[in-house]
C-alpha cells in the first residue's frame, strides 16, 4: 500500500478544485486601472441610412442631413464630418440653418423643435420646444432673422423665437386666412415663404391648393388664389418666388402654375412632362414634390423640380428636371429623390442668385450636379458614401497594422481604378469648415465583406475613411455560375461570410455561404497562372452525435438534412452544386487566367454536398495552415502543399488520440460516383468503392475504413445497417484470428461503440503511455449474431420511411415513424425479458460501458471538471487508477466509464444499454429539441429559438504554440485550439515537417481525445499570455514579392498587432527560470464564452482565474486587446453594456451602458422578415435569435489601442474607443465645423425703385412678434431645456463671445489697414500738391517782370 501523505491529499485537492498557482496574484503586475477607460463614440463614416431631411448653409458651405432614426450629419470639406443624434430617436422631418450663425433648427416626428449649435467641434443641442396639440408640417426661417415660422397640420402658423425658444403671441389662424365664404378646412400648411421684395408679405400654401399672401403688419390676408375649386386634384406640394416677386407653385397632378398675386387665377399653367394622347388629352402625371426658381444675371431663369413624370414612368424612373427657358433637361437618378437644394452665389432672395450646382439627396446616395458645365455633369463625391454599394455582411478592424500595408493596397487599388469619364472637372462645392490632418503614429485598416462577394479595404487612420482597394471574389469563378444568384430572396453564392487576414504575410481567406473557402495572396504585379482547386471531403456525422455533447437534443445528419445530388460530370469539370453552380476560373488544366495586381487567388477549397456555413475562420502563415469550422465540424488545409490535412466532425474531436494526415489533395478529375474516404483515414488506407448495403441477417466482415456516403446515392437502410454492425460489434468477444483486423478498425472508426475505442486514452486525452496498446478491445466476429439488434425490430419502419421520403408523400414522416418506433419498442420490452449478454468476465474487465446519466454540475454548483492526466501510468498509481478514472467530463452523451466498472454496471442494469440506445435513437427523430440551459447558447429571448439548436458546432479557432501536454511540460507544440457552440475547448496537435521538407512532407495532426476545458455558453475568443501576463507573440511568415528572390524568414509579432510605439508588453516565450509562479506553468490561455471567462495555466491546465460575466444575458462579442502597455478582455453584452476586465486576474475595470442591442436589430432576420415575438411585442422589444446575434457579432469589432467599430446602419460604420487618453486627444483630431465668415452685402436698391416704392422693404420683426404681440397659450407648446445648461451653456456663450471678439478684432485690423492706406494716399497727395506749388511759383517768377507784349 502506498504511504499516506498530506502532500498527496493537497495535490489531489488542488487539481480537483483547479486552484490558482501560488504567487500568481502577487507576482503579475497589472497596470490597467478604471481611470484609464472612457467609452466614447468617435467617428462615423458612410451614407446616412434612410435620409429624410436636407439643409444648406450658403455662407459656411455646410450640408446637413437628417435620417429616420434621429441622426444628424453635418458635412463640409475633407475631414469635416460632425455627427449627433436626437435623444428621442425620432425621424428628422425638417432642418434649417441659421445662415452664418453656427446654428441649426430641426423638427422631429414627435413634433419637437430642436436648436443645435456647432460653433464648437462637436455639435450640441441647446434647447427644444414640444408642440402638444398640433403636428408640425413645415418650417421657414428668413435670412438674418431670429424668428422662425412653423406651419402645422391644422393650418395654423406659429412664430418661435430662436434665441429663447419661446412661442410668440403672434399666430396666423387658418380661419382668418381663408375666405369668409369657404366652407371647408384648407388642410395642412405645406409651404411658407416670404416675398423677396417685401418681407412683410408671407406666402402660406395649404394642402388643398389654397394660396394666401398674409400681410404681417396688417394681420390680414392680402391675396388669395386657387388653381381650381379646391378639389383633390388641385392640391399644392411646393411653392417658389422669383427675385422680382413672381410666384410659381407645384401641384399634385404634375402641373406648374405661375401667379402675379393680382388675380385669384394663375397667369399660366403648364405640364412639363405630360404629352397629348390620341384623343387630345394630356397624360396623367405624378405629383411634383419639390420646386425652386432661380435666376442669373445673364437673364437665364432655371426652374428645378423633382417628380412630375407620367404615371407609367414614375415608378421606374427617378429624376430631377431642369427647365432653362424653352429647353427641358431630365436628369435620371438611380434611387428615389428625398430632397434637393440649389447652391447659389448669394443667399439674398431679392438679388440674382446665380445658381451653380444642385445637391440631390437620394434614398441611397448623395449627388451634386454641376449647372455651369455643358450636359450638367456630376461632381465626383470625395466622401466614403459607397460602403453600402452592396450590403455589408462582415467586418474586420486592424488598428496598428504594418505601416507598409496601406501604401501597398493604395498602389494596386489605383492601378485597378480607372478614372470614370463624365464627372465635372470642378472642385467639390461642399467645402465648409477646416481640418488639419493629424499625424497618426499608427495605421488603421478596415475590411468590409459584402453580399456581392466583394471585399473592400479602407484606410481608417487619423479619423478618415478612404477606399484603398476592392477585391471581387466573383472573379474567381466563371460568370455563368455567379450571375444567376439563386431564387428571389436567396443569398448570393459568393457573399463574403467570414474574413481572415494575415497582415504580415498579406494572405486573405474568405468564406462563402455554401462553405467554399478562398485563399488569396498579395502580389504587386499582374500575373498569369492557374488556380489550385481542392475538394473538402463532406463531413457527415451519422450517429456520431453519440459522442457529442447535447446530442440527445439533436437530430442525426442523415435524417435532418435532405439529399443533395451532385453530378459526376460537373464534379470532374470543377462545377459544384449550391444555390448556383460555381466554376473556378483558371483551374488546373484550363491554361490559367490573368490575375490583376493585388490579392490573387492561390487556393480554392470547394465544399460539395449540402451547404456547410463557416462560422470560424483562421490562418497561420508560419505553419502554412488554414482552418475553418461550422456546424458539422472543422477542416484544416495545408496552404503550402495545397491539400486537406484533416476534416473531422465535432464528435470525432472527442475520440481517442489519432493521427490524421493526407498525402495528397483529392483530384477533381477522378470519378466521383464512388464515395470519398473520410478525412480521418490513415494515409495508408487506399481509396476504394463503398460496400453495397448488407442485409441485417448476414454476418458481414467489418470494413476497417469508413466511407463518406455520397448525397446522391444516400440510402437510409444502408446507413442503419452500418450502425447496426457497429452496435453488435460492441458486445462481441474477440478471437485471435481477427485481432489485427479489429484493431485497425478501432483506430479509424468514426462511430462510438461500446468498448471499441481506446478508452484509457479517451479519459486521459494527453496520455502517451505504451500500456494503452494493451487495453484495446477487439471484437469476436463469430459472436456478432448472438445479440439481437434493436434496429432489427424497426427495420421495416425505416424502409417505409425511406421510401416515403424518396416519393415525398407527406411531411410528417418523422413524427409517424417516431410514434411507431416507440410502440414497437415497448412491445418488445414487454414480450422479451432483458437478458444480460454472456460475456467473459475477463473481457468485461477490459471493456468500457456508457453511463446514461452523468451530472453536469457538482454539489457546489460548479461544472464537473474534465479529466486530467498527471503523466504516464506507473505501477504505483494502479491502486488510484479507479479514483482517477472516475473524474469524468460532465457532458451529456460523452459518457465514458473505465473498464473496471463495466461488469458491475451491466449486472445491475442488464438492459440499460439497449434501452438507452433506443431512447437516443428515438429522440433523434423527435422534432422537440431538449436543451440543457446550463450550456445552451442563450442568445434567444424566445422559446422558439430552441429549435435552432440541433448539434454542436465550431465557433472559435486559434493557432498557437502552446504547452498542451501535461506529460511534457517543456515542449512547445503548434496547436489548433477549437471552441465549440456548447462551451467545449478542444485541441488538435500539429506536427510540422522540417523547413527544408515542408513542401514535400505532409503535416500530421492528432486529436486530444476530449475537451480540455468546459465553459457555459458558446466559446467566443481565445488568446494566450506568458507567465508575466503579456500577449505571447505568434510566428508568421513575412510577405515577399514573388518577382524577387527573397529568402523566407520567420519573425515574431504580437497576437493582436502592436508596434513598439504602443508599448504593449510583448515578451518571448519564457523559460523555466522566468516563471516564478509555478515550476511547470509557462502560459495562460484566456477563454471567453457567452457567459463567463476563464484564465487557465498551461501545461497544468489549472483554472487560476474565473469570472462570471453574465447570468441571464449573454455576450455578443468578446476580444482580448492590447491597451496602455497591458492587455484586457473587452465584452459587448446583450444588455448594451461594454465591460472590460484586466488580465490575467479578470478584475472588473469598467461596465458602462454603451449601445442598446435593439439599435443593431436591422441586421437580424426577424427584423427583415417582420417577425415579432408576440410576448415580446407587449414590452416593445424585438425578437433576436441565435443567428441574428451571430450576424451582429460579425460586424462588431474590437482592436488594439482600445479602438472598435460596429455597423451602425446598413450604410454607416461607427467607430468608438475605450481609451481615456485617446478621448482627450479626440478634439484635436476633429475638424473645425464653423468658421467666422463675412455676410455678403444685400443688393443695392435702385433709384427708381426707391422713388416709386419698389424694391425690398425692411421689416421690424421684433416689434411684430415680440412682447407687444402678447403671450402665447401655454397649452400649444412646452419648452424643454437642453443638456447644455449651467456651465455647459456658459461655455457655449463664452465661445460665442470669443468668436464675436475675434470677429471684432478682425474688423479693427481691417479698419486699421484701410486707415493706413488712406494715410499713404494723403501723403502722396500732399507731396504732389507741394510739387505743384513749387512749379507754379517758378512759373510766376519767370513771367513776373515781363510786359504783356513780351509774352
Amino acid at each position: 500500500m502506498k504511504k499516506f501523505t498530506f502532500k498527496g491529499v493537497l495535490d489531489g485537492f488542488r487539481s480537483s478544485m483547479q486552484a490558482a498557482p501560488r504567487g500568481t496574484e502577487q507576482e503579475i503586475q497589472e497596470t490597467l486601472r478604471p481611470e484609464h477607460f472612457q467609452v466614447k463614440k468617435t467617428f462615423r463614416h458612410g451614407f446616412p441610412f434612410s435620409p429624410t431631411a436636407l439643409a444648406w448653409d450658403p455662407i459656411q458651405k455646410l450640408l446637413a442631413i437628417g435620417d429616420k432614426t434621429g441622426n444628424l450629419r453635418i458635412l463640409g470639406g475633407p475631414g469635416v464630418d460632425a455627427h449627433v443624434r436626437h435623444d428621442v430617436g425620432e425621424a428628422v422631418l425638417h432642418a434649417k440653418f441659421l445662415i452664418n450663425e453656427g446654428a441649426l433648427v430641426t423638427v422631429t416626428a414627435d413634433d419637437q423643435l430642436h436648436l443645435w449649435t456647432f460653433r464648437q467641434k462637436s455639435p450640441q443641442r441647446l434647447q427644444s420646444l414640444k408642440f402638444q396639440r398640433e403636428r408640425v408640417t413645415c418650417l421657414h426661417l428668413p435670412l438674418q432673422s431670429k424668428w422662425v415660422h412653423v406651419g402645422t397640420e391644422r393650418g395654423n402658423v406659429h412664430v418661435v423665437n430662436v434665441e429663447t425658444f419661446a412661442l410668440s403671441g403672434y399666430v396666423i389662424n387658418w380661419n382668418k386666412a381663408i375666405e369668409v365664404t369657404r366652407s371647408n378646412h384648407p388642410g395642412a400648411v405645406v409651404d411658407i415663404s416670404e416675398n423677396p421684395l417685401d418681407a412683410s408679405k408671407l406666402l402660406i400654401a395649404f394642402e388643398s391648393g389654397l394660396l394666401v399672401v398674409w400681410d404681417l403688419r396688417a394681420r390680414t390676408a392680402e391675396w388669395r388664389g386657387a388653381l381650381g375649386t379646391g378639389g383633390p386634384a388641385d392640391g399644392v406640394r411646393a411653392a417658389a418666388w422669383q427675385h422680382d416677386g413672381k410666384l410659381m407653385t407645384a401641384h399634385i397632378d404634375g402641373a406648374l402654375a405661375t401667379w402675379t398675386t393680382r388675380g385669384p387665377r394663375p397667369s399660366s399653367v403648364s405640364y412639363p412632362h405630360a404629352k397629348a394622347t390620341k384623343d387630345g388629352k394630356l397624360e396623367t402625371c405624378k405629383p411634383i414634390h419639390r420646386l425652386e426658381w432661380k435666376t442669373s444675371k445673364t437673364g437665364e431663369s432655371l426652374v428645378i423640380f423633382s417628380g412630375g413624370l407620367p404615371t407609367d414612368k414614375a415608378g421606374k424612373t427617378h429624376s430631377i428636371t431642369v427647365l432653362n427657358g424653352k429647353s427641358t433637361t431630365v436628369l435620371e437618378m438611380e434611387h428615389s429623390v428625398v430632397d434637393f437644394v440649389t447652391l447659389c452665389e448669394t443667399p439674398h432672395t431679392a438679388d440674382y442668385q446665380e445658381p451653380y450646382a444642385i445637391v440631390v439627396l437620394l434614398q441611397n446616395d448623395l449627388v451634386v450636379i454641376d449647372l455651369l458645365s455643358p450636359g450638367y455633369p456630376c461632381f465626383e463625391n470625395p466622401y466614403p458614401m459607397d460602403i453600402h454599394e452592396s450590403p455589408v455582411t462582415c467586418c474586420s478592424y486592424f488598428a496598428d497594422c504594418p505601416s507598409d500595408l496601406i501604401p501597398a493596397f493604395y498602389s494596386v487599388g489605383r492601378q485597378g481604378n480607372k478614372k470614370v469619364a463624365g464627372f465635372s472637372e470642378k472642385l467639390w462645392p461642399i467645402n465648409g469648415g477646416e481640418w488639419a490632418p493629424a499625424s497618426c503614429s499608427y495605421s488603421e485598416i478596415i475590411l468590409t465583406g459584402h453580399a456581392d462577394g466583394s471585399v473592400k479595404f479602407w484606410d481608417a487612420s487619423a479619423g478618415t475613411l478612404q477606399i484603398l482597394y476592392k477585391l471581387k471574389c466573383s472573379k474567381v469563378f466563371e460568370r455563368g455560375g455567379v450571375a444567376g444568384g439563386g431564387a428571389a430572396g436567396e443569398e448570393s453564392p459568393v457573399a463574403a461570410q467570414q474574413l481572415a487576414l494575415c497582415a504580415e504575410s498579406r494572405r486573405l481567406a474568405v468564406a462563402l455561404p455554401h462553405g467554399h473557402v478562398l485563399l488569396f495572396k498579395f502580389r504587386k504585379t499582374e500575373t498569369h497562372g492557374e488556380t489550385h482547386v481542392i475538394e473538402v471531403p463532406m463531413i457527415t456525422d451519422t450517429l456520431e452525435e453519440e459522442t457529442s455533447p447535447e446530442a440527445e437534443g439533436g437530430r442525426s445528419m442523415s435524417f435532418s438534412r435532405g439529399a443533395d445530388s451532385v453530378e459526376g460530370e460537373n464534379r470532374r469539370s470543377g462545377v459544384w452544386g449550391g444555390w448556383s453552380s460555381l466554376r473556378v476560373r483558371g483551374a488546373s488544366g484550363t491554361g490559367g487566367a490573368r490575375r490583376a495586381a493585388g490579392f490573387q487567388p492561390a487556393l480554392v477549397a470547394l465544399q460539395p454536398g449540402p451547404p456547410h456555413a463557416v462560422t470560424a475562420l483562421t490562418l497561420n502563415s508560419s505553419y502554412g495552415l488554414m482552418a475553418w469550422g461550422g456546424d458539422r465540424g472543422v477542416v484544416v488545409v495545408d496552404m503550402s502543399r495545397r491539400c486537406v490535412v484533416s476534416a473531422l466532425c465535432t464528435a470525432a474531436l472527442y475520440h481517442a488520440p489519432r493521427h490524421t494526415e493526407r498525402q495528397r489533395s483529392p483530384s477533381l478529375d477522378q470519378a466521383e460516383e464512388t464515395p470519398r474516404p473520410s478525412p480521418a483515414l490513415s494515409p495508408e488506407a487506399p481509396e476504394e468503392a463503398a460496400l453495397p448495403p448488407l442485409p441485417l441477417e448476414e454476418k458481414p466482415k467489418l470494413d476497417p475504413r469508413r466511407k463518406s456516403t455520397s448525397w446522391k446515392n444516400f440510402n437510409l437502410k444502408r446507413q442503419l445497417s452500418k450502425v447496426d454492425l457497429k452496435f453488435k460489434a460492441a458486445f462481441a468477444v474477440p478471437t485471435e484470428n481477427n485481432l489485427e483486423e479489429t484493431v485497425a478498425e478501432k483506430s479509424t472508426s468514426q462511430f462510438y461503440c461500446e468498448a471499441t475505442d481506446k478508452t484509457d486514452a479517451a479519459v486521459e486525452p494527453n496520455a502517451e503511455s505504451p500500456e494503452l496498446d494493451d487495453n484495446k478491445t477487439v471484437v469476436n466476429e463469430e459472436d456478432k449474431s448472438q445479440l439481437s439488434s434493436p434496429l432489427r425490430v424497426c427495420s421495416d419502419v425505416f424502409e417505409r420511411m425511406h421510401k416515403e421520403l424518396q416519393e415525398k408523400r407527406s411531411s410528417d414522416v418523422y413524427d409517424r415513424m417516431h410514434k411507431e418506433l416507440q410502440e414497437r419498442w415497448k412491445d418488445k420490452e414487454a414480450n422479451e425479458p432483458a437478458v444480460s449478454p454472456d460475456v467473459s468476465p475477463v473481457v468485461e474487465e477490459e471493456k468500457a460501458t456508457r453511463p446514461d446519466n452523468l451530472p453536469l454540475f457538482e454539489e457546489d454548483g460548479r461544472p464537473t471538471r474534465p479529466p486530467r492526466q498527471k503523466g504516464k501510468i506507473k505501477k504505483e498509481d494502479v491502486e488510484k487508477k479507479d479514483q482517477r478514472d472516475q473524474r469524468l467530463l460532465s457532458v451529456p452523451n460523452i459518457k465514458y466509464s473505465k473498464q473496471e466498472g463495466a461488469k458491475e454496471t451491466r449486472r445491475k442494469q442488464p438492459s440499460s444499454q439497449q434501452a438507452s440506445f433506443a431512447g437516443n435513437l428515438m429522440r433523434r427523430f423527435s422534432r422537440i429539441d431538449k436543451l440543457d440551459s446550463s450550456f445552451s447558447r442563450s442568445r434567444s429571448s424566445s422559446m422558439s429559438s430552441l429549435e435552432n439548436i440541433s448539434q454542436e458546432g465550431i465557433q472559435c479557432l486559434a493557432f498557437a504554440d502552446s504547452y498542451t501536454k501535461k506529460s511534457d511540460p517543456t515542449t512547445l507544440l503548434p496547436t489548433l485550439w477549437i471552441g465549440t457552440t456548447l462551451g467545449s475547448v478542444l485541441t488538435m496537435m500539429i506536427s510540422l515537417p522540417e523547413a527544408d521538407l515542408r513542401h514535400t512532407q505532409p503535416v500530421v495532426v492528432s486529436t486530444s481525445g476530449g475537451p480540455i476545458f468546459r465553459l457555459r455558453g458558446s466559446i467566443l475568443t481565445m488568446s494566450f499570455l506568458d507567465c508575466n501576463g503579456a500577449l505571447i507573440p505568434y510566428s508568421y511568415e513575412s510577405w515577399k514579392d514573388d518577382s524577387k528572390d527573397v529568402r523566407e524568414r520567420r519573425e515574431r509579432t504580437p497576437t493582436k498587432q502592436s508596434s513598439s510605439s504602443s508599448g504593449s508588453r510583448m515578451s518571448p516565450t519564457p523559460g523555466p527560470t522566468e516563471c516564478s509562479s509555478t515550476v511547470g506553468d509557462r502560459q495562460f490561455v484566456v477563454i471567453a464564452s457567452e457567459k463567463q471567462a476563464r484564465v487557465v495555466a498551461l501545461p497544468s491546465q489549472n483554472c487560476v482565474y474565473r469570472q462570471q460575466i453574465v447570468e441571464t444575458d449573454f455576450i455578443v462579442k468578446a476580444e482580448i486587446v492590447s491597451l496602455k502597455d497591458s492587455v484586457c478582455l473587452v465584452n459587448y453584452l446583450s444588455t448594451g453594456h461594454l465591460a472590460a476586465y484586466s488580465l490575467p486576474s479578470l478584475r472588473p475595470l469598467i461596465d458602462v451602458d454603451f449601445l442598446p442591442l435593439t439599435e443593431l436589430s436591422f441586421q437580424t432576420q426577424s427584423k427583415q422578415r417582420g417577425i415579432v415575438d408576440p410576448m415580446l411585442s407587449i414590452w416593445g422589444q424585438q425578437l433576436i435569435v441565435n443567428e441574428d446575434t451571430d450576424q451582429i457579432a460579425k460586424t462588431f469589432c474590437f482592436s488594439n489601442r482600445g479602438h472598435g467599430l460596429y455597423l451602425a446602419s446598413p450604410s454607416e460604420i461607427q467607430k468608438f474607443t475605450i481609451d481615456a487618453e485617446f478621448c482627450q486627444q479626440l478634439n484635436e483630431m476633429l475638424g473645425e465645423v464653423f468658421l467666422a465668415r463675412d455676410m455678403p452685402e444685400p443688393p443695392k436698391e435702385s433709384f427708381f425703385r426707391g422713388l416709386f416704392g419698389g424694391g425690398a422693404r425692411p421689416l421690424d420683426r421684433e416689434e411684430l412678434f415680440g412682447e407687444s404681440s402678447g403671450k402665447a397659450s401655454r397649452t400649444v407648446a412646452k419648452h424643454i431645456p437642453g443638456p447644455a445648461s449651467g456651465l455647459d451653456q456658459l461655455g457655449v456663450r463664452a465661445s460665442t463671445a470669443a468668436s464675436e471678439v475675434s470677429r471684432a478684432h478682425q474688423m479693427v485690423v481691417e479698419r486699421g489697414d484701410k486707415l493706413s492706406q488712406l494715410e499713404d494716399r494723403t501723403e502722396r497727395m500732399h507731396s504732389q500738391a507741394a510739387e505743384f506749388s513749387s512749379s507754379a511759383h517758378q512759373l510766376m517768377l519767370k513771367y513776373k517782370d515781363k510786359k504783356w507784349y513780351q509774352l
